[in-house]
Formats: C-alpha cells, sequence, structure tokens
C-alpha cells in the first residue's frame, strides 16, 4: 500500500521551458564579434580571421567523425588537400578548360565527397589506433601524387590558387564569405548532432552494443557522416587554396593534420560549441606566440596534455552548465506504472518468441546445451540459475549477439536470424544489460531517447537542414522520452547528464530506453542488482505493468523473492542445460532446483 501512496503522491508530468536561445547565445555573440572585425580595419587580422573560418569549416566535419562517433581521423589533412588541388587545377584549366571558381570548388566539394568515404571505410572494421594509421597513410599518398602528377599539380613547385571574383576579391569580401560558410557549417552539423542521427553516433561511440540493440546500423550511419565531413573538407581545402593565392605540398603539413584533430580534442567530445573554440584558440596561438613558431607541434602537444589532464572533457565540459547543478542525495525513484498504457498502448496480438534445442559452445565447454524456451505475450517469464547457468548467454543469442551453432528461433511464428543483433529493434525486441550501457556524457533525456531511433523516418538530409518532418519527429520524440522518464521516476532528471546518476537510476534509465521502443518482447538481464529493497519493490510493480500491456518480459534475476513474486512461469538452467521449467510453485517444490539452486 505504501508503493500505491507513493505512485499516486507523484507530482505530475512538467516538459522543461528553457528557452531554445539559452543554447544559441554564444554562437550569435561570436557571429556579432566576427560581423564587426572589419572595423578594425587591419587586413591582417581579415587574413587570420579568414583562415579561423576555413579551418572550422574542417573542423566542424571532422568533429562528427571524432567527437561524436569517437573516430580516430589524424590525417584529415588528406581531404583539405584534395580540395584546395582539385579546385585550383580546375580553375587553372589543367586538365580541361578553365572553370568558374564557383563550380571548381562545387566539383571540389563532391571529390570530397567520395574520398571521404573511401577514407571512411576502413573504420567499419578497424579501431582507434589502426584507423588512426590508415587516415595518416591516405595523407601520405596524396601527398605524393601532388609531387609526382607535376603535369597537373606542378609538383614540388606547387599551382596558383583560384580568384575569386568580385567583391569577394578583396580581403574583408573574401572574409565575409568564408564567414557566411563557417555559419552554415555551423547550423548544419549542429542540426545533426541535435538529430537522432547525432544520438545515435554518440551511442556507438560509448555504448555500441546498447546502439545495436537499439536499432542502430553503425555502417550506414558512419557513411553518411564520412560523405559529410569529406565534402566540408574539400570545400575548405578550396577556400583554403585560394587564400593562399598559392599551394605547393609543402602547406599541408602534418603539424595542419595535427592541429585540425587537436581542436575536436581540447573542444570536447558531443558539442559543437566547445571544438569552435579549441579551433579559435588553435589557429589564434601562433600569432600570439610568433617567436615560438618552430615549436608549434611541442605547443600543441602540452595543451592537449593540459587539457587531457586537467579538463578531461575540454572546453565542452567547462562551459556545460549540467555539471554544475546540484542534485539532490536523497533522492527516490518513484515509478508511475499508470503512465505506461499511454506510453507502450496495447501489444496487438503476438504469437510469441521461441528457441528450440539451442546449442551455443565456447571452446569446449557448452554455454548453452538444448535449449527449449518459450516467452509469451503479456508474461512475465523468470530465468533463473547458478552463475555461469548460460543466463546472460541465453539472453545474448536471443538478441543476436551470439549466434548459436544449433538450433532454431521464431519470433511471431516467423524464423528469428541469428547473428543479427541490429535487426532485433525492428521485431520488437527490446532488453537492458548486467552492466547498464549509458552514454555518460549526453543528457538522460538524449539516453532515452536513442531508444527511439528506428521509429524515425526523416533522412540525414532532412536531419541536415532541419526540415519540417524532421522537427515535428524531435518535438514527438522528446515528448515520448519525457513520458518514458517519468512512467520509471526519472521525469525529474531528464536534463542531467547520466555520468551523475546513482547506480539505480541508471537501471531505470535504461528500462526507459528499452520502452520507447513499444516492445513486443522486453529483456532485463538482472534490473535488480544493486538496488534497494524499496526500489526491488518498485521495480517489481513497473515489470507487472509492463506484462500487463501485452509485452512478454524475460527477466535474469538473482533475487529469488523478485522472480518468484512476479514471474508467471520460470526456466531454471544449470550448466546451460534446462534443469526445471515451470510455474513458481511448482519450481520452488522441485527437488533438483532445490538442492542446485534454492538451498535447502
Amino acid at each position: 500500500m505504501a508503493i500505491v501512496k507513493d505512485m499516486a503522491a507523484a507530482p505530475p508530468i512538467a516538459l522543461p521551458t528553457a528557452s531554445p536561445f539559452a543554447a544559441l547565445w554564444p554562437f550569435a555573440a561570436l557571429l556579432g564579434l566576427a560581423v564587426l572585425l572589419p572595423l578594425t580595419g587591419n587586413e591582417y587580422w581579415a587574413l587570420i580571421a579568414t583562415r579561423a573560418c576555413i579551418y572550422w569549416v574542417l573542423v566542424s566535419g571532422l568533429n562528427l567523425i571524432v567527437g561524436y562517433a569517437g573516430q580516430l581521423a589524424i590525417g584529415y589533412v588528406a581531404l583539405l588537400t584534395i580540395g584546395a588541388y582539385t579546385t585550383a587545377v580546375l580553375a587553372a584549366g589543367n586538365l580541361f578548360e578553365p572553370l568558374h571558381p564557383f563550380l571548381a570548388l562545387t566539383i571540389a566539394a563532391l571529390t570530397g565527397a567520395v574520398f571521404g568515404v573511401v577514407v571512411g571505410l576502413p573504420a567499419l572494421r578497424l579501431r582507434t589506433f589502426y584507423f588512426a594509421m590508415t587516415t595518416l597513410g591516405f595523407a601520405t599518398i596524396v601527398t605524393q601524387v601532388a609531387l609526382a602528377w607535376q603535369d597537373v599539380t606542378g609538383g614540388g613547385i606547387g599551382i596558383v590558387g583560384p580568384t575569386m571574383p568580385a567583391p569577394l576579391d578583396t580581403a574583408w569580401g573574401f572574409y565575409y564569405a568564408c564567414l557566411a560558410v563557417a555559419a552554415v557549417c555551423t547550423w548544419i552539423t549542429g542540426n545533426i548532432a541535435r538529430s537522432r542521427f547525432g544520438r545515435a553516433l554518440v551511442t556507438v561511440r560509448d555504448a555500441e552494443v546498447a546502439a545495436e540493440a537499439s536499432g542502430i546500423a553503425k555502417p550506414r550511419l558512419l557513411i553518411w557522416v564520412f560523405i559529410l565531413a569529406g565534402a566540408l573538407a574539400a570545400f575548405a581545402g578550396g577556400l583554403f587554396a585560394t587564400l593562399q593565392t598559392y599551394i605547393t605540398p609543402d602547406a599541408f603539413t602534418f603539424d595542419l593534420s595535427l592541429l585540425f584533430f587537436i581542436a575536436v580534442l581540447i573542444g570536447g567530445r558531443g558539442s559543437i560549441l566547445g571544438p569552435l573554440l579549441g579551433t579559435l584558440l588553435l589557429t589564434l596561438l601562433p600569432e600570439v606566440a610568433a617567436p615560438l613558431a618552430a615549436w608549434s607541434t611541442f605547443l600543441y602537444a602540452a595543451l592537449l596534455l593540459v587539457i587531457v589532464l586537467a579538463i578531461p572533457g575540454g572546453i565542452a565540459a567547462l562551459i556545460d552548465p549540467r555539471n554544475r547543478r546540484a542534485l539532490p542525495d536523497n533522492r527516490a525513484v518513484i515509478p508511475r506504472p499508470e503512465l505506461l498504457p499511454a506510453l507502450l498502448g496495447q501489444q496487438p496480438p503476438h504469437a510469441g518468441l521461441a528457441l528450440r534445442n539451442i546449442v551455443l559452445a565456447f571452446g569446449g565447454v557448452r554455454a548453452i546445451d538444448g535449449l527449449d524456451l518459450d516467452l509469451r505475450p503479456g508474461e512475465v517469464h523468470g530465468l533463473i540459475g547458478p552463475n555461469g547457468s548460460g543466463k546472460t548467454t541465453t539472453l545474448n543469442v536471443i538478441s543476436g549477439y551470439y549466434r548459436p551453432e544449433t538450433g532454431e528461433m521464431t519470433c511471431d511464428a516467423a524464423p528469428l536470424p541469428a547473428g543479427d543483433a541490429v535487426g532485433r529493434a525492428a521485431r520488437g525486441i527490446a532488453r537492458t544489460f548486467q552492466t547498464p550501457r549509458v552514454v555518460g556524457e549526453a543528457s538522460v533525456l538524449e539516453n532515452v531517447m536513442v531508444g527511439a531511433m528506428i521509429e524515425g523516418r526523416a533522412g540525414f538530409l532532412e536531419a541536415l537542414l532541419s526540415l519540417p518532418r524532421q522537427r515535428r519527429e524531435e518535438r514527438e520524440t522528446t515528448a515520448r522520452a519525457h513520458q518514458a522518464l517519468a512512467a520509471v521516476g526519472l521525469g525529474a532528471l531528464a536534463d542531467v547528464r547520466a555520468d551523475r546518476l546513482q547506480h539505480s537510476e541508471l537501471r531505470f534509465m535504461e528500462i526507459a530506453r528499452a520502452l520507447m521502443l513499444r516492445p513486443a518482447f522486453l529483456m532485463l538481464d538482472e534490473p535488480a542488482a544493486g538496488l534497494s529493497t524499496d526500489e526491488i519493490k518498485r521495480l517489481d510493480q513497473l515489470i507487472r505493468a509492463v506484462g500487463r500491456q501485452g509485452t512478454g518480459v524475460l527477466l535474469v534475476e538473482h533475487h529469488a523473492d523478485l522472480i518468484f513474486e512476479i514471474c508467471d512461469r520460470i526456466t531454471v538452467l544449470n550448466l546451460g542445460k534446462v534443469l526445471a521449467a515451470g510455474t513458481p510453485d511448482e519450481i520452488r517444490t522441485h527437488k533438483e532446483v532445490v538442492s542446485a539452486y534454492l538451498g535447502g
């Protein structure tokens, strides 16, 4: 009765009312200062500011790869080189009739998009250091081609950069053009970052297993990002060739590539404003410390070391208000199951999920040995057994992370393909994990919104341009995520960074993310681990309510009281085999179960 009273007393859902302009004013302030820069009358500052704008055009795209997707793309100067030479060669007519600089820039961007995919394809198989080496290797190849193709590129002598038409042929005219391009790049990459694609990128970066469980296809997602980043980098190269007026392979050094990469790192992951400030800082640093120009690589490395040691989150962490907002110490998670009907709806008729004679071995050990299991709609099915009995392995087989050696799986009487983790979400199969898989630097709300990834219909280009369908879907997903958080008792923590939550809160947050899928089947892997007695009772009420909506729940848990209290049926595993299966009353009195697991 106490639990019911707590739920009844829970406050109503309150959507945040913070003004959207709160996040935009730093960008508006920077743009205002940039627009007023010509008042200085100093064309030297026009040169420096133009260079900063061009660098940001490249870094804005690279930020999606490094800062959001977590890929170590160190040699992105190669795309700048390709864009610079493509624009200069086409404008000079070294291959065909001379083209207008604007057309040459457009072709350079398209060329960069193609090579962006070429550079990025290894990221689908290689990780961290190995991918970084492939990007550096590609940069070396591009430089050698520029040196060897003398008839077109001028080799080591170089080639004249394109000349822009009036009024862009003056220092301040070209500066304003580059500033406009930089502003557009800030807008479009910000649109991606705030969309379901941006949330998918950071989930792939920090919680790839959870991303797969939410239906996020990493290859398709990364290819789109590499296309965009390659196009921006090559376009920046064309602008760079115009600014330099004359380009040689020596202009595209490793130091320049390092500058782009470090700008993202010191700016902070998962931020647009942080890397923008990082780019400005690193562009101005050589001018402020001109006598130390020969030590530029050392200065970049030292600055990066200071940031990593003193401010691991970079500039973004310093300016993120969610880090400074105090949280109450005695907060309680009080779910509101009465909100689930509106969130989940009533499940249509399902034939259930079935496993037949599943066998999976690791080496010579059979983790699952001839398992039969049926999960029915609207039923809470317990899966228990000693440690190492194959419970989590069973969930991983159903989830598509493991491929069984023999056996069959069906979902709604249709074959369930083995080893297809990404495809499970589309079949209405959601899950949580033994150790919560979350994006710590994202808000609780953003983490939960990831669960609705597959419901989005707006494409990448619609997100890029923030078209009406994209904005409508974002509003709807945000409202549903608030509803899911209120249902699990975390409504007041929606805007808090996930890495500031207590362990028990992370457990409920994972459930909220899974519920965003409106799952037909929900698999919970030890959701009560680390919860207090009161929290377990509230979890009990929540799971029961999910089952009443027609969702089949498969519950792996070591808290025997919870299992016997809420489960309709129970399967007991021991050494990968089914030791017993039946109702809670039957399992309680099963001699072998009592001996092997329950004790007594």
